[in-house]
């Protein structure tokens, strides 16, 4: 019965977003085709943090790659949008078994540290190689001509640009789903919770670690490939450390313990960003101290705390 209602809510939100530029004006499709993008990013670093308990600081540098691979195929080569979210993709994931491969041999902070040293390794060519990146002007002026696969939609309506986000980030989050609900997925849970006992079971931890990570890479490259068209441009701040502490945060807002929990922190954070910037250029003030409370009286996040409520007050 608890379940049923569960999805019967999921469904009826599904819908809502569905049908949300019909009756929505364009700023708000805007904040949620923003909320879209950084939920997919979002959840492509929970796949790291909280499923397999290593925590990232540089997880910005695979949707920088992603978000500049998108430009410069659009830009350069005019290539189908679709297939630019492909090579984005790819190419992250190639960053990401790399640098994953030298910082899974470490495990708690010094991970983290390592991590945050490539990530900023990377913000750094990238703000610096102006030959190719276009330093810190980063890359603009790029445009979608065509979607691909035979569809002829019109990419630059903002209408369109959400459903072919949600479409996407869908089917991302349901793949990312299936993954933390596979033995691949309970493996990881196993790991984060005792990696020795699941050494001692013959399992090799750096590999699944790696594994982990890569795919992380790999969502968190197709997420950059959305925002760069969104967005208009790809810098290198997509690439910053702070640009990493957003996932983080998000996903502890939401709740790392469940898979929509960090959808549920990237509204949160949007909203509470823009809701706030509308009243006072301290904005990071009073977002840091709002989202510090719900921290402090949220322990499983806002998705995991209202579900705790929910099923206690229907037993």
């Amino acid at each position: 019965m608890k379940q049923n209602i569960l999805l019967g809510a999921l469904l009826v939100a599904i819908a809502l977003l569905i049908a949300l530029p019909w009756f929505a004006p364009f700023f708000y499709i805007f904040i949620f085709t923003e909320i879209l993008i950084l939920g997919l990013f979002a959840v492509s670093f929970n796949l790291i943090f909280g499923y397999t308990g290593m925590l990232s600081f540089g997880h910005a540098a695979y949707f920088g790659m992603g978000a500049y691979t998108t430009a410069m195929l659009l830009l350069h080569l005019d290539w189908p949008f679709v297939y630019t979210l492909f090579a984005a993709m790819i190419l992250s994931g190639l960053l990401a078994l790399v640098i994953g491969f030298l910082c899974v041999r470490l495990s708690e902070v010094y991970f983290a540290m390592l991590t945050l040293a490539f990530g900023m390794m990377v913000f750094t060519i990238a703000h610096s190689w102006r030959e190719v990146t276009n330093g810190s002007d980063g890359i603009a002026g790029f445009r979608i001509s065509e979607f691909g696969l035979g569809l002829d939609l019109m990419m630059g309506n903002p209408a369109v640009y959400y459903h072919v986000t949600l479409v996407i980030v869908g089917i991302g989050a349901a793949i990312l789903f299936v993954i933390s609900r596979s033995s691949f997925g309970m493996i990881l849970k196993a790991i984060r919770q005792n990696p020795e006992r699941v050494a001692f079971c013959g399992l090799n931890i750096r590999t699944y670690r790696l594994a982990a990570f890569t795919i992380g890479g790999i969502f968190a490259g197709l997420s950059g490939a959305l925002i760069a068209p969104f967005l208009r441009v790809a810098s290198p701040e997509l690439m910053h450390w702070s640009m990493s502490a957003e996932p983080v945060l998000m996903s502890i807002l939401g709740g790392t313990g469940y898979f929509l929990g960090p959808f549920v922190g990237a509204a949160m954070f949007v909203l509470l960003e823009t809701w706030i910037t509308s009243f006072t250029e301290s904005w990071m003030l009073f977002l840091g101290i709002v989202l510090a409370l719900m921290v402090m009286f949220f322990r499983k996040g806002v998705l995991g705390t209202f579900l705790d409520w929910w099923m206690k007050k229907n037993d």
